[in-house]
C-alpha cells in the first residue's frame, strides 16, 4: 500500500514538474552563449532539470493531463515562451555578426572566415565581436539576469492561466528589426572611414593610372581597418553592451514586467 502511494505521489509530482521543465528546456536550447554546440544537448537538459527541480518548490503547478488537447496546447505554449525569450536575446548576436561582416567586406576580409561554435562560417572579425560580446554578456552577469527573468515570468505568466498573446510575437517580428539596426551601429564608424580611405585611393589611381589598385588599395583598407577597428574597440564595447541591455529589456517587456 505505502509503495503504491509513493509511485502514485511521484507520478502526479512528475506531471506537474514537466510544465516548468518544458519552458526551461526551451530557453535553454535557444539562450546565448548556452546554445553552442560545445555545451551537448545532455548538458543543457540535465541543466534543466536541475533548474526546474530549484524552481519547483516555489510555486503550486497545476496538473493538467500531457495526453489532452489542453495538455498538448499548454506544451505548446511553455515551449514557445521559453523559445521566446531566448530569440529576443539572439537577435543581438545576430546583429553583432552582421556587424562583423559588413566591417570584414569592407576592409577586404570577407574571405578570411573561421567555424565559430555559436553560429557556423563567420568571417574573422565576426568571430572576435562574438567573443567579446559573450564576454561581455558573462561580465554583465546575463546569464543571472536570464535566469532571474525566467524565475520571474512564472509570476508574469503562470502554468495554466493563460496563453502568449499575439502581441508578444508582432513585437518580437518588430524588436528583430535591431538585427540590422544593430550591425549598423557597430560598423557604421569603420565603413565610413574606410569609405573615405577608397576615396582617397581613387583620386590617388586617377592622378597616377600607372599605380595597381589592387597592390596599393588592399593593403592600405586593412591596414586601416584594423588600425581604426584597435581605437575604436571600446566604443564597439559599449554598443554591443547596450544591445545586451536592450536584449533584457525586450524580454521583460513582452513578459509584461514593464
Amino acid at each position: 500500500m505505502v509503495e503504491t502511494l509513493l509511485a502514485a505521489d511521484l507520478i502526479d509530482r512528475l506531471l506537474t514538474m514537466i510544465w516548468p521543465f518544458l519552458r526551461v528546456g526551451a530557453l535553454l536550447m535557444v539562450a546565448p552563449v548556452l546554445s553552442i554546440d560545445a555545451v551537448t544537448v545532455r548538458i543543457r537538459l540535465a541543466f534543466g532539470f536541475v533548474l526546474t527541480a530549484f524552481v519547483y518548490p516555489f510555486y503550486d503547478w497545476p496538473a493538467i493531463d500531457p495526453t489532452t488537447a489542453a495538455g498538448l496546447l499548454e506544451a505548446f505554449n511553455q515551449v514557445s515562451i521559453g523559445i521566446l525569450m531566448g530569440l529576443i536575446l539572439q537577435v543581438v548576436v545576430a546583429a553583432i555578426v552582421v556587424g562583423g561582416q559588413t566591417i570584414s567586406a569592407a576592409m577586404g576580409l570577407s574571405m578570411a572566415s573561421l567555424i565559430d561554435p555559436a553560429v557556423g562560417n563567420v568571417p574573422t572579425i565576426a568571430s572576435l565581436l562574438l567573443m567579446v560580446s559573450s564576454l561581455i554578456f558573462l561580465a554583465l552577469g546575463g546569464h543571472i539576469l536570464l535566469l532571474e527573468l525566467l524565475l520571474t515570468s512564472f509570476d508574469y505568466f503562470p502554468i495554466g492561466r493563460g496563453l502568449l498573446s499575439q502581441d508578444a510575437f508582432g513585437h518580437f517580428v518588430a524588436w528583430s528589426s535591431m538585427m540590422f539596426t544593430g550591425g549598423v551601429l557597430l560598423a557604421l564608424p569603420i565603413m565610413v572611414i574606410l569609405l573615405a580611405v577608397n576615396i582617397g585611393l581613387g583620386v590617388v589611381v586617377r592622378a597616377a593610372p600607372q599605380l595597381n589598385i589592387f597592390a596599393i588599395g588592399l593593403p592600405a583598407t586593412i591596414l586601416v581597418g584594423m588600425l581604426v577597428f584597435y581605437i575604436l574597440m571600446g566604443t564597439m564595447a559599449n554598443r554591443m553592451t547596450w544591445l545586451w541591455m536592450q536584449g533584457f529589456e525586450q524580454v521583460r517587456m513582452i513578459l509584461g514586467m514593464n
